[in-house]
This record gives C-alpha cells, structure tokens and sequence, in this order.
C-alpha cells in the first residue's frame, strides 16, 4: 500500500474493559496515531487509554458526534494533518485488524469514504438487536430513494479522506453522526463504497441498543437527520 498518514478517532464511554482490547489490535505499521475520545466517562476508560499508548482528549458533553468533532479539533490542530481518518468504536465489537481492508480502496482506487458494511460481513449471533437491523436497513433505503447512493449499513467503522471530512462541516452531536456522514457525502457526490466487515458482541452493555429509550431516541435522530438533509 502507499505510505499515507492514518490517524485513529474513537469515542468512547465507559469503556475501560475494552478500550485496551481495541487498542490492541489497531495496525501498528498503518496507523500514526490513535485518539480516544473520553465521552465524560465514569470509569477509568482514559487512564487505560493512555497505558495502552493512545491520545486522551476529553469531552464532557456526552454524544457520540460530540465525541468524534472532539478528536476532529484535536487532529485540527496538528502541524501536519493526516491523509485519512478511521473512525471505530470502543466497545471491541469490530475488528481493528480489518483497517487494512477498510482503507484499501481509498489507497488504491481513490475512493473518498468506506464504510464498514455489517450487513455484507459476518454478524455474530446476538451481536446487533433487530431494531438495529431494522433501522439500518430503513436508513440505507432512504439514503438509496432519495438521495441515489448505495449504502448497506451505517457502520461505525468507516475511513474517510481528513480534506473530505473537513468538507462534510459535520455537526450532529449525539446518534445522527454516522447518517449525517453519509447523506452529505452523498448529496456532495463523493466517490463511496463499503467493504464487508465482521462484528462480534460488545464488551459490556450498549447504551443505546441495550434500552429502550436509547433505542427510540437514535432511530428518531437518524430519521430526523435524513429528512433535515433533503
């Protein structure tokens, strides 16, 4: 693969039992950098964070896009941006190892945005609940009526080019990031694919998915956000 800068945002909520896993399995060859978004966490989710070897930045204002526009302020200030952005979750319910094919077609066919497809991958038993499922496949046709992109999933995992990323002027604090990431690619004709990746059960409880309220609130989110984007 060309040599490019890769730098890592995960956010992260208490999660002091995974985090050190993920970090783990991160490429150390193909990453420069990783940053752990601390999402006002109770635990010591930052302090195992650091031990591993990755960056802290702290966000008090809980929301998962108010984590990641956290990390995206850091890697805004460094003298020397990276070329791509990998965005992953903390809960080590996918797999890091899988970046090197996650960015490949964006090093080799100069694709601007991939997405990690679950749908395409091999899905754990147990590891999405049906609403989840459901809600993802409601998204993606949305996102394919009206706005003419194929999108099979709205994984978390996903690798963006760092100048496309700025371009998007992403905002959505809380469970429409991932939506809002791929309806404005979509609307500003960006070149996206999606590669399959596998996805095991999380460590620990889901704070969305894992109640009821979490789960109404980010289907509303999602849906909210795709029609605010028309």
């Amino acid at each position: 693969m060309p040599k490019n800068t890769i730098d890592v945002i995960i956010p992260a909520f208490n999660e002091e039992a995974s985090i050190p896993l993920v970090l783990e399995e991160i490429p150390k060859d193909l990453v420069r950098e990783v940053i752990v978004c601390n999402n006002a966490s109770s635990d010591d989710t930052a302090s195992r964070a650091r031990a591993a070897g990755a960056i802290v930045v702290d966000q008090l204002r809980k929301g998962y896009g108010s984590a990641c526009l956290k990390g995206m302020e850091y890697l805004a200030q460094k003298a020397t941006p990276p070329d791509i952005v990998v965005f992953i979750d903390g809960d080590y319910s996918d797999h890091p190892q899988e970046m090197y094919g996650l960015v490949k077609p964006i090093l080799e066919d100069d694709m601007d945005m991939v997405i990690g497809s679950r749908a395409l991958g091999n899905l754990e038993s147990g590891a999405m609940q049906p609403q989840q499922i459901f809600g993802n496949w409601l998204a993606t046709t949305l996102i394919r009526f009206f706005f003419k992109y194929e999108f099979t999933d709205l994984g978390p995992f996903r690798a963006i080019k760092y100048d496309k990323l700025l371009e998007l002027e992403m905002a959505d604090k809380d469970f429409g990031w991932t939506v809002e990431m791929q309806v404005k690619a979509a609307k500003m004709g960006f070149r996206c694919t999606e590669v399959p990746v596998n996805y095991r059960c999380r460590v620990g409880v889901s704070k969305v998915s894992g109640t009821v309220k979490g789960t109404i609130l980010a289907g509303h989110k999602i849906l909210w956000t795709i029609f605010k984007l028309l």
